[in-house]
């Protein structure tokens, strides 16, 4: 943090109390005024349609938006969902790729939501506070030091006190759920009220913002509470459930999801309890009570895995990012990526007899402009002023050189080099559900019924059962046969069976985007993984490496050009050849693109300057679906 913004002072971009809560706040409503849902709405199909989304956007009262000069709103952010045109930081239009999308969700930092603009505007009694005088002050050193204190609270959880002013955050929250109701359409387009939880894990002790990620966003179903709950009440995430818990009780109901697990420095997925107690029977059920749902991938790169977890896997080095959040410091590998998370939540089922690692997948952008960069051939990043342009963002060289050679050593560069290039266009989450409705989509994620993309929208299927007949492929009622006879993605599949179940599979190419390349199947037991791949652009996999031939699919570096073959419609009924039926196993579909060039390229190429040769050139854009695990009998 303290890099970044010492970047964006000498970029001269910056210028222009109530007791702490110990038990959860339940009550009414923060507003009263809902949209009625009809029964159905139009659209409505019981074997459930893809809808695409964006579940974590930020705003102008997220603290870390607004001193980066981010001044839109939520309804801003919802107005560029349904497809207008919003102005971005740096005076450029930014316009949504690939058309509106079915659902989007606010999710401001709950720790002094709103405060900043209100320190900032005049005559309010936030802005005669010492600290908003330096903040907003024209002296780089005041600003530094006034905005690394409200990031240590955010990290300690110790409050400002003059600066917490409970009812400015409750109003501000009241707005936003007053926002998200507006614009709540059932049928054409989805809304929840949302925030973000934003507990950091420890790495040093500097004062800083810096740490492990361990941030949750939490959306309600319907109703929301007139407060949010923050790590200025704990910064322990099970504090956070019994929060949850507790509204539940009161009819309020919610999930939370966490994301950037790549960069928790192994404490997302630890096999231990917040304060280092052993995991029990009691914290699994809580916590996929609570979180049903992680994020795989978004603008800070994928969760999926890690080389270093999975060297067998050809395609585990895709957009790595592992610096932790605001410092140049390496995250911990083991406890930060989902397919060892699986893994280890299998193991624990059979040692101990559950599983606090039962979730599926999403995707979203964390965008801090109130709109997201899907597409790597518009590319904006996410933070606002200190990321706006392909020099901020290092997808150009320096000073106006024309190649990589002799790089001034300047924070900008460093920066540049450390975080901003090695972060990834935005993702998104896919729902399968009856109808575009609050309670229609919500009820997809309890079940798990998501996948996750890094951008485009390209639909996928995933069902499992003991069989599913011989012509299922082809037929007209494909879909309702296979819920008839089996189970959807996020599901458990129960033994006992003899032979492997079928699973099957289907993927649909975005056809804005480029075709599909293959489909594969990741299978995770307690003790192994394999990849699979089961349908392919052209032919059969092979029989005995289970992989495609190749496609001949590239791409012209200097245009951007795409060739070779691909597929629009890929789909297959494949058995596991390894199948033990006395094994616990998880397995999820990850389908893959022909190679495009990555947004770094796309910016290089624009500037007539070469690639940077530090980040990948291309990249296989892809889905993942939340697992069906396969449950054996006791």
């Amino acid at each position: 943090m303290k890099h970044t913004l010492a970047l964006l002072i000498a970029l001269g971009l910056v210028g222009c109390v109530a007791p702490k809560v110990e038990e959860p706040a339940l009550g009414a409503a923060a507003t009263s005024e809902e949209p009625i849902a009809e029964a159905h709405t139009p659209g409505y199909n019981p074997d459930r349609n893809a809808y695409f989304g964006d579940m974590h956007i930020h705003t102008r009262n997220s603290f870390d938006a607004y001193i980066f000069n981010v001044r839109r709103t939520p309804d801003d952010a919802y107005r560029f969902a349904k497809g207008e045109t919003i102005r971005h930081p740096a005076e450029f239009d930014m316009t949504i790729a690939g058309g509106p999308l079915d659902f989007y969700t606010v999710t401001d930092h709950a720790e002094y939501l709103g405060i900043l603009p209100a320190m900032d505007t005049p005559g309010t009694a936030l802005s005669e506070l010492p600290r908003a005088k330096d903040m907003f002050s024209t002296d780089p050193q005041k600003i530094v030091a006034a905005f690394q204190g409200v990031g240590m609270s955010v990290r300690t959880g110790e409050r400002i006190e003059d600066m917490f002013d409970e009812s400015m955050i409750n109003s501000v929250w009241a707005d936003t759920v007053d926002a998200a109701n507006r614009h709540n359409d059932p049928g054409k387009f989805t809304t929840f009220a949302a925030f973000e939880y934003t507990s950091v894990g420890t790495v040093a002790d500097d004062g800083t913002f810096g740490g492990a990620n361990l941030h949750r966003n939490v959306f309600f179903r319907g109703e929301a509470p007139v407060r949010v709950f923050s790590t200025l009440d704990s910064t322990n995430p099970e504090d956070l459930w019994d929060w949850m818990d507790g509204l539940r009780q009161a009819g309020i109901e919610s999930i939370a999801i966490p994301h950037n697990s790549n960069v928790s420095d192994g404490q997302m997925f630890r096999l231990e309890t917040f304060d280092g107690a052993p995991l029990s029977a009691e914290y699994a059920a809580q916590r996929m009570r609570n979180e049903p749902l992680v994020e795989v991938t978004q603008v800070k790169g994928t969760s999926e895995t890690h080389p270093d977890l999975s060297p067998n896997d050809e395609w585990a080095n895709f957009e790595i990012y592992d610096r932790l959040l605001g410092v140049y410091t390496v995250s911990k590998t083991n406890g930060s990526y989902v397919r060892q998370a699986y893994q280890r939540g299998l193991a624990l089922a059979e040692e101990k007899g559950f599983n606090p690692f039962h979730f599926g997948l999403v995707g979203a952008s964390d965008s801090h402009v109130v709109g997201g960069a899907y597409s790597e051939n518009d590319y904006w990043s996410k933070v606002g002023i200190v990321d706006g342009t392909p020099v901020a963002r290092g997808s150009i060289p320096a000073d106006g050189a024309k190649d990589w050679s002799n790089q001034p050593d300047t924070l900008q560069v460093n920066n540049a080099r450390e975080w901003f290039s090695r972060w990834s266009a935005a993702g998104l989450t896919g729902v399968w559900a009856e109808e575009n409705t609050r309670d229609s989509i919500f009820d997809a994620f309890r079940r798990k019924e998501t996948f996750g993309t890094t951008g485009p929208r390209m639909k996928v299927r995933f069902f499992a059962a003991e069989s599913f007949g011989d012509d299922i492929l082809n037929a007209q009622d494909l879909v309702s046969r296979a819920y008839k006879a089996g189970v959807p993605m996020g599901s458990d599949l129960m033994g006992p069976t003899e032979a492997s179940p079928e699973f099957l599979v289907w993927a649909q190419r975005d056809p804005n985007a480029a075709p599909l390349q293959r489909v594969q199947v990741v299978k995770v037991t307690s003790s192994s993984e394999a990849v699979f791949d089961v349908a392919c652009a052209q032919g059969e996999p092979d029989a005995t490496t289970h992989r495609c031939a190749d496609n001949g699919a590239t791409v012209d570096l200097a245009t951007c050009t795409p060739s070779g073959d691909g597929a629009a419609d890929l789909r297959a009924v494949w058995r596991d050849p390894a199948f033990k039926a006395s094994e616990n196993a998880a397995y999820y579909v990850r389908v893959l693109e022909n190679p495009t060039c990555r947004w770094s390229t796309w910016e290089a190429n624009r500037n007539g300057t070469p690639p940077r040769p530090d980040v990948p050139a291309t990249i296989q854009e892809r889905a993942y679906t939340s697992p069906i695990w396969y449950i054996p009998a006791n």
